[in-house]
Formats: structure tokens, C-alpha cells, sequence
């Protein structure tokens, strides 16, 4: 590498480390708490697990779970009815109206039993407080976007500190920390080996987050294309006389796809379903397939599958990034490597501040020597 490449990449480092760093430790730290969001908010009292052990000899209804919602919130209307993951709860989410994109609250049941578990606000408690912040610096949509181009710039980074790392390592073992020098030199030395070590996962999860920023375009664009051409055939029918139960639906949607698990439903009226039918969305029950949704429109009236859909490339690049992003499908082991190396992210940021704010006013001759002693041997610098 000629000394006048090596600068460029240490520049493109220097500055794209620079202009993201703090948005990155935001991130960071409030990622931290969210890898294991789940069991905090239990501890919070923002949700209930279920209990392992329950009464089954009553069955449960999704009709009478929507009747209990209702008659918690009787102004408001049922927009959608969730289906957790990984626990036997079902989530009832209401609005002020079908058509307003916010919801107001959501009702959690235990889908064994349908006692009530918990209710929870859209817009309250501290794990939602924090994953907003996460995700749009509680700036909106803005907020997300202005995120993605500061995680390219972290993208940025990790790609020119790998560069740089290279001719930096060329001649000294892997691993060396020389502590003989500056207490800076050891530090750039930590900072370095700390970086390539985690490498890997900080490309792979800061190329997710940039992907995961485009979440609501891509969602609202799908609706607009896809799930519009679906449900445009019917926009000049009448507004159905009688709406079948959810039940009804639900039993048609499991029908159509027996090897798929109901995800979420929208309900008529909402954006996502139109005025005439119910939307399910299926999710496929192995490892990866579960990722991924497949609309089926449904009847209001008769309870008919009358439309199947599938997933666009772009739909699908994005929910297979989430799990990468998040570290949320590989139980708890998987949760506390993500948290380890996301301190040791911190660390790499928050060292990067520290180096670039002990050199200023250094000549990047002397600079370069210092920390590279045997390329400036070599004549490189």
C-alpha cells in the first residue's frame, strides 16, 4: 500500500469515525438495554409472562378477546389482533379509528386461558421510551433516516479501520499492546485490536441497522403497491352487511396455509385490509421461513380466502436483517454475546473520541511514526 492510499483510508476512518461516533454511543447504549428488553420489561411491571401451568378446560375464543378489549375501550376500535413469538400471548391493538396510523393501546392475552395479562400504551414505559430512542431519536420517520446515513458512516469506519489495520499489523504479532510508550499509544494499540476483533459483527450489525432505518418506507410502500393491488378489485363493492367473526377468519387463514402460523390479522376498516376483508399474515414455522409473512386477503362477509400474496425481495432482505440486528433468535447465550460486544463497541468509540482529541494540534508525520514505527521504516509515511 503507497503512502498516499493509506492516508485516504485513514482520512475516510478518521472522518466517518468522527461524524457518527456520538449517534453511534446513543445507540449503543440504549441497544444494550434492549437486547434483553423482553425480561426488562417484566422486571419494570411493563408485561406479565404467562404462567407455565394453567386451566385449559374452557377454550378460548378471539371473539371474546375482542369483546373484552372492547369493552375496556368502548370508544375505540380493534385494528389488530398480534401474535407474540415466542410466548402463548395474543396482543389486541386499538386506535381512535381504523384508519389513524397510531394505535393507542395494546391488550395482552394469555392465548391458553384469555385472562388479560397486562395492558400497555403506545407511547409509555421505559422499554418503549428507550426503543425509541433507539430507533428515531424520538424524531420520527426523520429521526430513523438521519440514523441510517450516520450507521453508513459507521459502515464507513469499520471498512477503512479494517484497511488500516492491515499495514498497521504487517510487522508487529497480533494482539501487541505496547504499553513502553504514550498511555495514548497503548490506547490506540487496545483500540485497534479491539476493533478487529469485533469487526465482523459491527459490519454485520451496523449494515442491519442502515436496512432496519428503511422499515417504515419500504412497509408503506408494500401496502401502497402490493397489498393495494390486492384489495383494489373490491374498493367499488358495498360495505358488507355483517362482518364475519375473527374466529371465522382465522380458521379460513389456517385452512389456506396449514404450514404457516397466523402472524398478525388486520381488521376491515384498517389501511392494511380495506373496508371488505380481513388481512391475515402467515409466517412459516421453520427458523428462517418464521421471519417472513405471506399476506392472505379474507372476506368480511363469507370468511373466504379470496386472494393469496407473496413477499417482495426487498421485504424479505429486510426481516431477515432484524434477527442479525437484534441477536433475538438464539435464546439468552445468544443475547449476552450481543451485549458483550456491544460494550466493547462502546469502549472502541469511546476510545476513538479519546485518541482523536489527544492528537489534535499533532503533525500526522509524527503522528503516523509514533503509531506506526515500521511502515515509517519502510518509508511509507
Amino acid at each position: 500500500m503507497t503512502v498516499r492510499t493509506f492516508r485516504r483510508w485513514y482520512w475516510v476512518h478518521k472522518w466517518s469515525s468522527l461524524i457518527c461516533t456520538v449517534f453511534m454511543l446513543v445507540l449503543c447504549l440504549t441497544g444494550l438495554p434492549l437486547v434483553f428488553g423482553d425480561e426488562l420489561a417484566v422486571w419494570l411491571g411493563e408485561a406479565v409472562e404467562p404462567p407455565e401451568r394453567v386451566d385449559l378446560s374452557a377454550p378460548v375464543t378471539f371473539d371474546a378477546l375482542i369483546q373484552d378489549a372492547q369493552h375496556r375501550r368502548p370508544q375505540e376500535y380493534v385494528k389488530f389482533l398480534v401474535h407474540d413469538d415466542d410466548e402463548a400471548v395474543w396482543f389486541v391493538t386499538m386506535g381512535e379509528s381504523l384508519t389513524s396510523p397510531e394505535n393507542t393501546v395494546s391488550f395482552a392475552y394469555d392465548s391458553r386461558t384469555g385472562a388479560m395479562l397486562h395492558q400497555q400504551a403506545a407511547d409509555e414505559g421505559v422499554v418503549n421510551f428507550l426503543f425509541k430512542l433507539h430507533v428515531e431519536m424520538l424524531a420520527g420517520l426523520p429521526g430513523t433516516l438521519f440514523l441510517g446515513l450516520m450507521g453508513l458512516l459507521f459502515v464507513a469506519s469499520t471498512v477503512s479501520g479494517v484497511v488500516v489495520y492491515g499495514p498497521f499489523m504487517h510487522k508487529l504479532p497480533f494482539g501487541v499492546v505496547r504499553r513502553e510508550g504514550s498511555v495514548r499509544l497503548a490506547c490506540l494499540d487496545l483500540h485497534n485490536l479491539l476493533g478487529i476483533v469485533t469487526a465482523v459483527w459491527v459490519f454485520v450489525v451496523g449494515l442491519t441497522g442502515v436496512i432496519n432505518t428503511l422499515d417504515r418506507p419500504l412497509l408503506a410502500y408494500w401496502q401502497m403497491t402490493d397489498i393495494g393491488a390486492m384489495i383494489a378489485p373490491f374498493k367499488d363493492r358495498p360495505i358488507p352487511a355483517r362482518i364475519a367473526s375473527v374466529d371465522v377468519a382465522l380458521h379460513a387463514a389456517k385452512s389456506a396455509a396449514s404450514d404457516m402460523n397466523v402472524r398478525f390479522i388486520a381488521f376491515p376498516g384498517t389501511p392494511f385490509a380495506g373496508a371488505h376483508h380481513y388481512m391475515a399474515f402467515m409466517r412459516g414455522q421453520s427458523p428462517l421461513t418464521s421471519r417472513l409473512l405471506t399476506p392472505l386477503l379474507i372476506d368480511a362477509e363469507t370468511g373466504d380466502v379470496t386472494a393469496r400474496g407473496t413477499l417482495p425481495w426487498y421485504l424479505t432482505a429486510l426481516l431477515l436483517s432484524q434477527p442479525l440486528h437484534f441477536g433475538d433468535y438464539g435464546g439468552l447465550p445468544l443475547k449476552l454475546l450481543w451485549a458483550v460486544m456491544d460494550i466493547l463497541t462502546i469502549f472502541i468509540l469511546i476510545s476513538g473520541l479519546y485518541l482523536w482529541w489527544k492528537k489534535r494540534g499533532m503533525a500526522e508525520d509524527a503522528l503516523f511514526a509514533e503509531a506506526f514505527p515500521r511502515l515509517s521504516a519502510q518509508g511509507m509515511m
